[in-house]
């Protein structure tokens, strides 16, 4: 008797290897049985209490998504979306050198404006969705292993909120580390290692900065610092030094090399996975080859250092719904004060109202918020701007811009500009590309992909409410790399599969998932590859106080069963919650 069984599908196993046509039996959480369907064999024998019919359908395992910022989404959002849209079954949370543990009594709203500044997560969501309920990391851990969850949430201890426990102001004004100071955030990490945290993850970019202006405490944290938490976290069991080094965000792209050097001597000295964030930069667009190739003469010298691609450019979606060119023309801040969103998209189509915000000059700039001189970036942009469509088409040609758009209509840019987001009611989004696109193609993310070292990651679920949805990474490994790619080389459907399950597991030291094996943890996709298609990303306001976030959904996804459970059916949430805190090997 089994609980469940998905029958007649074609399963890819996640090791990478050829596909197969199988029937799964699962009991108590587990894979019981895998029966190939070779010949004439008839499949499983004996009863279920559910069954799945996958004729037709690829079935993979679940897909685990390493770097995600779900920390304080956790404590009101049971279903974890949007990754949980997108066949995810685990994610790992505290990336970035940012989180909600440890902290102090009083200290709750520092933290709160850590993470909005450098997730862009709003933090009156924040402030009303988090029960706080915890002072250590170890509490955290506790109070989040009560909430009932449709996937598995492992988190790691992050440097920032480590240095403003143990350091006060001092700690979050980027001051040095004492010898004193290093004693005891090393007591801290290794406490929560023991505890259960996968990780320890510090940020060095000068692009993350709180909502104050000031960056991530630890930006600028010295070497004896770094190495001494390194240790800390080996002793304290299995886990990974997560890092977003100097130069991510192209202000020091110099230094990137530097970086990986001493990366790859921690990693040396503590025997531990070391995984950074990797991107190609317009400034230095070859530099990533550099750090790719340090990594690779790393991992033949059996020294784990990996560095995490991002399936796609990376950049921002700016649209009226969100972030625009026109935020601080007159017409449009009175028109927003004053109207719904609807009725303000229907105001925004009118000829007047339209004139009147193209020929007004833009009010100036403020201190605050943090994203507020965005407008005047986007103007300046109009031949990097580029319309996506619908289905979304990450690898635009130069005649998708804005500018190359405008320049055959023969009109104004910015007016071209404003049409263009007119679209589907007022919601149509333009993609920026920073990050991966400085060749106006994917063959250096191919690249990326391609590399013995390389894992995926950088998807940033939950985080980047207005501005970025790349939590659908996962369906883009599917979709566009392993099927729709024509512009360029694709990859077998057995390598995307293995990039986000296996890959993914295996450097977290989570050996019981990623793979379609028999004593596995039962976390399994059932797709159907026809139909699988990413949806346009559209603006939501549904998390606490009415915040907005960019949701991008899927179709295709005919099961996702986490622990045996089914999660989601044909897209829907079941009401299901099978998963669980994840606490690391100590």
């Amino acid at each position: 008797m089994y609980d469940l069984t998905i029958t007649g599908g074609t399963v890819i196993d996640g090791t990478g290897g050829d596909r197969y046509r199988a029937d799964i039996g699962v009991k108590d959480g587990r894979i019981v049985e895998v029966r190939r369907r070779d010949g004439n064999d008839t499949g499983l024998n004996g009863d279920a209490e559910r069954t799945i019919d996958a004729t037709g359908r690829v079935v993979t395992p679940g897909f685990v998504d390493i770097h995600t910022h779900y920390d304080g989404q956790v404590s009101w959002d049971g279903t974890l979306e949007p990754s949980s849209l997108h066949g995810v079954t685990t994610v790992v949370s505290g990336n970035c050198g940012v989180g909600f543990a440890p902290v102090r009594p009083g200290r709750e709203q520092w933290l709160i404006e850590l993470m909005e500044g450098v997730e862009d997560i709003p933090g009156s969501a924040l402030a009303e969705g988090i029960t706080w309920g915890w002072e250590s990391f170890p509490e955290y851990l506790d109070t989040v292993e009560k909430r009932d969850l449709a996937v598995d949430f492992g988190v790691q201890i992050a440097h920032g909120a480590v240095r403003g426990y143990a350091m006060g102001e001092r700690g979050a004004r980027n001051e040095p580390a004492t010898a004193d100071d290093i004693a005891a955030m090393a007591r801290i990490v290794q406490e929560a290692v023991e505890a259960g945290a996968l990780g320890f993850s510090t940020s060095r970019t000068e692009g993350h900065r709180a909502l104050d202006g000031e960056v991530v405490p630890g930006t600028y944290a010295a070497a004896d610092e770094l190495f001494g938490l390194g240790r800390a976290m080996a002793a304290g069991g299995q886990a990974v030094f997560e890092v977003a080094p100097d130069g991510t965000a192209g202000e020091h792209p110099d230094a990137l090399l530097g970086e990986v050097d001493w990366m790859i001597r921690l990693a040396a000295e503590i025997d531990r996975p070391v995984s950074f964030a990797m991107v190609q930069t317009q400034g230095k667009p070859d530099q990533w080859r550099k750090q790719l190739d340090l990594a690779g003469a790393a991992v033949d010298d059996g020294i784990r250092v990996h560095p995490q691609f991002a399936a796609r450019p990376f950049g921002m979606l700016f649209g009226f719904p969100g972030y625009h060119a026109f935020d601080h023309r007159p017409t449009f801040r009175k028109l927003k004060a004053e109207l719904g969103r609807e009725e303000l998209a229907e105001r925004l189509a009118e000829p007047a109202v339209r004139g009147a915000i193209l020929s007004e000059t833009d009010l100036p700039a403020q201190a605050v918020p943090m994203f507020d001189g965005l407008f005047a970036m986007i103007q300046h942009s109009i031949d990097s701007l580029y319309a996506i469509g619908d289905p979304p088409d990450y690898e635009p040609t130069p005649d998708k811009t804005v500018g190359a758009i405008a320049r055959t209509r023969g009109e104004d840019p910015l007016a071209t500009m404003y049409d263009l987001m007119l679209e589907s009611n007022g919601t149509a989004l333009l993609m920026l590309p920073f990050f991966n696109y400085a060749e106006g193609n994917h063959d250096a993310i191919y690249d990326m992909i391609s590399h013995r070292a390389a894992v995926s990651g950088l998807s940033d679920g939950g985080a980047h409410c207005g501005l970025i949805c790349d939590a659908s990474y996962p369906t883009y490994l599917l979709t566009h790399w392993a099927r729709d790619r024509s512009r360029g080389p694709r990859f077998s459907l057995e390598y995307m599969v293995r990039k986000q399950t296996l890959d993914t597991a295996t450097l977290f030291g989570l050996g019981d998932r990623g793979v379609i094996a028999v004593g596995k943890k039962a976390d399994v996709n059932v797709i159907d590859m026809d139909a699988l298609q990413l949806e346009v990303p559209r603006m939501a306001y549904d998390l606490p106080a009415g915040g907005r976030r960019l949701i991008q959904g899927a179709r295709g996804y005919d099961a996702t069963v986490v622990g045996g459970v089914v999660t989601r059916l044909h897209g829907v949430d079941t009401g299901a919650r099978p998963g669980k805190l994840l606490r690391g090997v100590r």
